[in-house]
């Protein structure tokens, strides 16, 4: 099965609405969002309504940078009813970072939107238009996505999934080839209820964000390929090569560096390096372990 990662090309497909509303319920409890469906489509702008769709906002970023963590992002879709206001406001955080929106309409007031079956379309298509593809990235917690997953494995592609911790179906984190909760992903900060039951030191260092946009990244790097390798050491070059990946805009010069080495040195709250031997290895700063 594919998964050189030196040659590894990824698509992703995302089910907006399904992550949108399972981080919702995630956040506000048990079914929140059907609940307040009426309240969030008659006016989105209630204080009370926008306090509690802040609270719920998704990451895109996070979910994007895990799925560049396998791989050159060869596409990057998204499914969902555009026209929502609650959908809207990722319309350009989405197109920043080069995600093609697909617009799908509700058949009725609160029917399904067919994302399950256009994006499983779209995304066997790709497989036989794209035969160089490896990685296919269903970013969904639907029991339907389930055959889908099944084709991508015999067709020869490493299936990863991403959902929401607690709205995901069994039987679709089993039929991928790696699962990972959309909680867990670097950089995503956990609903209250969750943190109290994981308080450990280590947890709580790890949901810190740092105030250098920079920093950040080469912390998100650094935790996604320890995550990937099982190992605190990293090569420096397999990092900056996420990191690039990640923000094809990055650039250690800009920032004021002279080579990669010296970025990490002048972050030393965020990293460590050792330069011992030919091959530079950074890892994740003690504090932030």
């Amino acid at each position: 099965m594919a998964d050189n990662r030196t040659e590894a090309r990824v698509a992703v497909y995302m089910d907006f609405d399904n992550i949108v509303m399972s981080w919702y319920d995630r956040v506000h409890g048990r079914n929140a969002y059907s609940r307040d469906r009426q309240k969030i489509a008659q006016n989105p702008a209630d204080p009370e309504v926008a306090e509690k769709l802040t609270a719920a906002t998704i990451d895109v970023g996070a979910v994007i940078d895990y799925a560049a963590s396998f791989g050159t992002l060869v596409l990057t879709r998204a499914y969902a009813d555009w026209s929502s206001p609650v959908n809207s406001e990722y319309r350009s955080q989405l197109v920043a970072r080069a995600v093609d929106l697909v617009q799908l309409f509700p058949a009725a007031a609160y029917a399904k939107n067919g994302a399950d079956i256009r994006l499983a379309v779209d995304a066997v298509e790709d497989m036989f238009r794209l035969p160089d593809l490896t990685h296919v990235v269903i970013v969904a917690g639907d029991s339907d996505y389930v055959p889908l997953a099944q084709r991508c494995k015999r067709l020869g592609r490493f299936v990863v999934g991403v959902g929401v911790a607690g709205s995901t179906a069994k039987s679709l984190a089993a039929a991928c080839d790696r699962f990972d909760a959309y909680d867990a992903l670097p950089g995503v900060t956990r609903p209250e209820s969750a943190e109290k039951k994981d308080a450990t030191p280590a947890r709580a260092r790890a949901r810190k964000r740092s105030v250098d946009p920079a920093a950040d990244l080469l912390e998100r790097a650094l935790r996604l390929e320890g995550d990937k390798e099982g190992t605190d050491w990293q090569h420096a070059s397999v990092v900056k090569s996420l990191i690039t990946r990640m923000d094809p805009s990055f650039s250690e010069k800009a920032l004021g560096h002279r080579s990669f080495s010296d970025y990490v040195k002048a972050h030393g709250d965020v990293a460590e390096i050792d330069e011992s031997e030919n091959i530079v290895l950074v890892r994740l700063a003690a504090a932030r372990r």
